[in-house]
């Protein structure tokens, strides 16, 4: 099934590790590129959140971003008394220069830098609570991203059906264009018939023939057009399948238009570079 890149996810959960935040939000990129923002205490297990990310997502630009508060545990503060010390000493001596100073109070000495020293991180123990965080995260900008890709898939079925209208009715006027092209060589063969010889005759006679056949070119493109449509029912990434299909199927149009020997079979390739071109503005953000 298709999977569009563009995406957002938020999950939130705690447990006896603490409590986290994750946010994802993914564009549309030619690879995996992912970035992350973690607490620094936290950078050690990146790797880790990397893996897991490329575990589930293939393409697409990713921005992870991790708000995490540890649990609070009683014997997770620490005072740092020398600190203490030395800012209590401080104190004693600016009251000694100054009058009119207020008493020093204890919560305006804990948020001094230092004072409180948080307990070292269980790294092992965090890992294990904020890697399902992660994975539910992921799951959610899973869904999204197929919500949005099915609906790309619609869409570049609905043009799909379009281009193969467009080829089936140009098949239907090709025995009048082939008439109306016939009736012209022979009134260019009788025109040149008093100036050229057969040798040259035949060779504009030859150039006008093949200018006129596309019979490979519709072939072609309703074997592009079919290969389209069985991608879009496959798992898994198909992006670059895909994009390489519609420069073929664009090359195949102007070939058509290049070879066009009428009005209709130039409007014919213009629909179809149109219809190609909306197909791959879909298809330029699916994974």
């Amino acid at each position: 099934m298709p999977y569009s890149m563009t995406a957002f996810a938020r999950h939130t959960d705690e447990g006896d590790w603490g409590r986290a935040v994750w946010e994802l939000r993914s564009v549309n990129n030619r690879y995996l590129d992912v970035n992350f923002r973690l607490p620094e205490e936290l950078r050690g297990l990146e790797t880790q959140f990397r893996e897991q990310i490329a575990a589930r997502l293939k393409r697409g630009k990713v921005d992870c971003t991790l708000k995490f508060s540890p649990a609070i545990q009683q014997e997770s503060l620490h005072i740092n008394l020398p600190l203490v010390k030395q800012l209590a000493t401080a104190c004693k001596q600016i009251a000694g220069a100054v009058y009119e100073t207020a008493s020093l109070n204890p919560l305006d000495v804990m948020r001094w830098p230092g004072v409180l020293e948080p307990a070292e991180l269980d790294l092992d123990l965090v890992s294990a609570g904020l890697a399902p965080v992660l994975e539910k995260t992921l799951e959610i900008m899973l869904e999204t991203r197929l919500r949005e890709g099915l609906k790309m898939a619609d869409l570049i079925t609905t043009r799909c059906h379009s281009a193969n209208n467009e080829i089936t009715k140009i098949r239907q006027q090709m025995p009048v264009i082939i008439k109306t092209f016939h009736d012209k060589l022979l009134e260019k063969v009788e025109e040149l018939a008093s100036r050229l010889d057969e040798t040259r005759m035949e060779q504009e006679i030859a150039l006008l023939v093949q200018k006129m056949d596309v019979e490979e070119e519709l072939d072609r493109l309703d074997t592009h057009i079919n290969e389209v449509l069985r991608i879009l029912k496959q798992d898994g990434p198909m992006g670059r399948q895909l994009d390489f299909l519609m420069q073929e199927m664009n090359r195949e149009a102007n070939t058509l238009g290049s070879k066009s020997v009428s009005i209709n079979s130039t409007e014919t390739s213009i629909s179809l570079k149109v219809l190609i071109e909306q197909m791959r503005e879909q298809i330029q953000n699916i994974e």
